[in-house]
């Protein structure tokens, strides 16, 4: 068989992915094991990942996917999986989908497993982990044979962090937006198995045993798709929006990596006394200042896991919640997905604000791999140049730092072209988005960037004065 399993944090997805592992002989993957794996091993990937995570930046999308690729690939043809907590998203479903394809396999279902909104808050709230090992455990449901003292390697027992109230909220919020049209797709293509979880373990581990056996002998009635209908409404529905700002001048700026989206974030910055918003400056900054979300952040780095969306989402609605941004924003690098656009509505809904406008900065393909083929970073200070458009004062040292310069090794055209696939697979559906809800403006990214730069504010002053 080959099953992927998804639910919220605390419907047992972890207990019942062991399980079926035991009984039926799969390999489980799961993209926050793999990537403790390549850091352990020090694999190129592991490497590359570490480079980010040493720099302060969230691992990239598509170096998680490759790992994932890398897992599947190297796979016996006779051992089924299970993916466990992926696919996330349909752009993931779609990934999975063509690499399951290449290696001659195919999903056999995807499991949902959900439970009340309260139950899971009630069972996070419970939950306590390993400072030395990780291991999991919980007062209630599985607890240490002694208090706060792990069985495995005799640690201390703490609560996580991220199982705050608060946080487990937003977590779940973030899991309704991505997850519907996850099951829609699913409930499609004849494979979606629904299982209720937020009654006792053992009802929630016999519905979920039989399901699969079901699957595993073809006798199993997937869900239609009116059934993944009520599913999805009963996630929860997004904030309404605001019909009235109070007239502040709020902008995303969309394009690929290296469409030139941070110099003219700066040119809009500079001409409308906006914020500009820089989610990857915003994450390092929370980690060089060790605030809350930062520790939170570098707790997830240190166990070699990836940060989960709701702490990268957290820091943006507090940082557009300083009073530097109340006269409007331009957003750089979020939202990167239909869903992390949805929690940018209800974030600015609970601000009674509203997006103006959505600048897409569009660039061939082909332009972006000569532009980053050719970019340098700062080693100190992160401060971007190019060779061409934007070379230093003195080669190979920083203008503003003076520390040294070198290409990213993520800067070479096949790694640029892997990235720009992942861009093209998340961003079309977002400016499908932003597109019916009338909000976006492409504009011409090639060119001379003073063009550009003119195209970019002319559309920001129209947008200005239609507020």
């Amino acid at each position: 068989m080959n099953i992927a399993l998804i639910g919220p944090s605390g419907v047992g997805k972890g207990t019942h992915a062991g399980e079926l592992v035991a009984r039926h002989g799969l390999r489980r993957i799961a993209s926050g094991d793999l990537l403790r794996e390549n850091l352990e091993r020090g694999t190129v990937l592991g490497k590359r990942a570490r480079h980010y995570m040493a720099s302060n930046e969230l691992v990239p999308d598509e170096l998680v996917n490759a790992m994932i690729e890398a897992s599947v690939r190297a796979l016996d043809p006779a051992i089924g999986t299970l993916f466990d907590g992926f696919p996330r998203t349909a752009y993931q479903a779609l990934f999975l989908e063509e690499l399951l394809a290449t290696a001659g396999r195919a999903l056999d279902a995807v499991i949902l497993l959900s439970a009340p909104e309260d139950a899971i808050v009630s069972r996070l709230s419970g939950r306590l982990v390993c400072r030395d090992c990780q291991t999991p455990y919980h007062t209630r449901f599985n607890p240490p044979q002694r208090t706060d003292i792990c069985d495995v390697c005799g640690g201390p027992l703490v609560h996580r962090p991220d199982d705050s109230e608060a946080l487990v909220r937003r977590r779940l919020g973030l899991f309704r937006r991505a997850t519907g049209p996850l099951l829609d797709h699913y409930a499609r293509a004849g494979k979606l198995v629904l299982v209720e979880a937020g009654g006792t373990i053992d009802d929630a581990r016999d519905q979920f045993l039989k399901a699969v056996a079901q699957v595993n002998t073809g006798r199993y009635a997937f869900a239609t798709l009116d059934q993944a209908q009520v599913a999805i409404a009963e996630l929860g529905a997004a904030a309404p929006i605001p019909e009235i700002g109070y007239g502040s001048l709020d902008l995303v700026l969309l394009g690929g990596p290296g469409s030139g989206k941070g110099t003219q974030a700066e040119r809009l910055r500079a001409r409308f006394g906006l914020a500009h918003i820089a989610t990857g400056d915003l994450f390092r900054d929370n980690l060089k200042n060790a605030t809350e979300l930062g520790r939170l952040a570098r707790a997830y780095m240190d166990r070699g896991e990836l940060v989960p969306d709701e702490v990268a989402e957290a820091m943006v609605e507090e940082r557009l919640a300083r009073p530097d941004a109340r006269d409007g924003f331009v957003l750089d690098g979020f939202p990167r997905t239909v869903p992390q656009a949805q929690a940018l509505d209800e974030m600015l809904a609970r601000m009674r604000r509203r997006l103006e406008g959505v600048l897409f900065v569009n660039v061939s393909d082909e332009a972006i791999v000569g532009r980053l083929s050719g970019r340098l970073v700062c080693r100190a200070c992160q401060t971007p140049y190019h060779i061409k458009f934007n070379p230093p004062k003195v080669a190979g040292i920083c203008d503003k730092c003076g520390g040294e310069l070198y290409r990213r090794d993520d800067d070479n055209p096949d790694t640029i072209r892997a990235r720009l696939k992942v861009f093209h697979q998340q961003t079309e559906p977002l400016i499908d988005y932003f597109s019916e809800a009338g909000l976006l403006h492409e504009l011409d990214g090639e060119g001379d960037v003073a063009d550009v730069t003119g195209r970019t504010l002319d559309a920001a002053t129209r947008l200005k004065r239609s507020d």
